[in-house]
C-alpha cells in the first residue's frame, strides 16, 4: 500500500498552481541577459533613436512644418521611441530562444517544473523589462533635449507595455519556429521591420492615399505608435481607446498561441 501511495505521489506538482520561484528565476535570467551587456541592449538603442531623430530633424524638419499642430520633431519622437521599444522587446525573447536551440541547451529551460504558461510569462518578463528600460531612457533623453513631457501618462504606459508584450510574444513565436539564425533574420527583415516602418512612425496616416490608409489600419503596430503619440503629445490619428482594445485582443491571442506551442513542444522537443 505504501509503495502504491508513493507511485501516486511521483510527478505530483508540489508548487501549487503557480511555481513562483521557478517563474521568478526564469524572469530574472531573461532580465540579466540584457542588463549584463547594457551598452549593447540599452545604450545602443538610445544612440540609434537619437540618430534617427537628429537626421530626420535636420533633413526634413525645417521644411516640413507642423504636423497635427505640433513641430515635426515632437510628432516624430513618440514614433521613434515606440519603434525602438518594440524592436528591443522582440530581440530579447527571440534571441534567447534561438540561441538556446542553436547551442543545444534549451532543454535546461524545458526540464525544470515550469508549466507552459510559466515559460511564456518568464520570457515575456525579460522582453517587457527591456522595453520599459529602453522607453524610459529614450523619453528622458527626449525630455531633456526636445522638451517633451507626458500629456497622458496612463496611455503612454499602457501602450508601451502592450507594445513590449505584443512584440515579446511575437519574438517567442519567431524563436520557436526558427531553427537557425538565418530564419530569425528573415523574420526580422521581412516582417518586423516593415511592420515598424509602415505604421505611421515618420508620417501622419491622414496624409496617405485612401487605399494605403486602410492597409495601415490593419497593422497592429500603427495602434501602438498612435497610442504612444497620443500619450506623449496628446494628438493621434485614431481613438486611443480603440487602439487599447485592438492591441489587448491581438496581444492576448499571440500569448495564447505561444502557450499552445510550448504545451505541444513544437520545434522544442525532439
Amino acid at each position: 500500500m505504501e509503495m502504491a501511495h508513493n507511485e501516486v505521489q511521483m510527478g505530483v506538482r508540489r508548487f501549487g498552481r503557480v511555481n513562483w520561484l521557478g517563474l521568478y528565476t526564469l524572469a530574472m535570467r531573461e532580465v540579466r541577459r540584457f542588463t549584463t551587456v547594457w551598452t549593447q541592449t540599452l545604450l545602443a538603442p538610445l544612440m540609434t533613436a537619437a540618430l534617427f531623430l537628429t537626421i530626420f530633424s535636420l533633413a526634413i524638419g525645417p521644411s516640413r512644418g507642423d504636423v497635427m499642430g505640433v513641430p515635426f520633431v515632437h510628432f516624430l519622437a513618440p514614433g521613434i521611441l515606440t519603434m525602438t521599444v518594440i524592436q528591443n522587446a522582440f530581440a530579447n525573447t527571440s534571441s534567447s530562444i534561438v540561441i538556446s536551440k542553436v547551442q543545444g541547451n534549451i532543454v535546461d529551460t524545458l526540464m525544470p517544473p515550469l508549466s507552459p504558461i510559466e515559460l511564456v510569462l518568464g520570457y515575456l518578463a525579460g522582453g517587457l523589462a527591456r522595453g520599459l528600460f529602453v522607453a524610459l531612457a529614450i523619453w528622458l533623453g527626449m525630455a531633456l533635449v526636445v522638451g517633451l513631457g507626458l500629456a497622458h501618462p496612463f496611455f503612454t504606459l499602457a501602450f508601451i507595455t502592450l507594445g513590449a508584450l505584443f512584440l515579446g510574444a511575437l519574438g517567442i513565436l519567431a524563436g520557436v519556429v526558427s531553427q537557425k539564425f538565418d530564419q530569425m533574420a528573415a523574420i526580422t527583415n521581412f516582417i518586423i521591420t516593415p511592420l515598424s516602418f509602415l505604421s505611421g512612425t515618420f508620417y501622419s496616416v491622414e496624409s496617405l492615399p485612401q487605399w494605403f490608409r486602410v492597409i495601415t489600419h490593419l497593422n497592429p503596430v500603427f495602434y501602438l505608435i498612435d497610442g504612444v503619440r497620443f500619450g506623449i503629445i496628446g494628438r493621434s490619428d485614431s481613438s486611443p481607446w480603440l487602439g487599447l482594445v485592438v492591441m489587448s485582443i491581438v496581444t492576448a491571442a499571440l500569448i495564447f498561441t505561444c502557450w499552445v506551442l510550448f504545451k505541444r513542444g513544437t520545434k522544442l522537443k525532439s
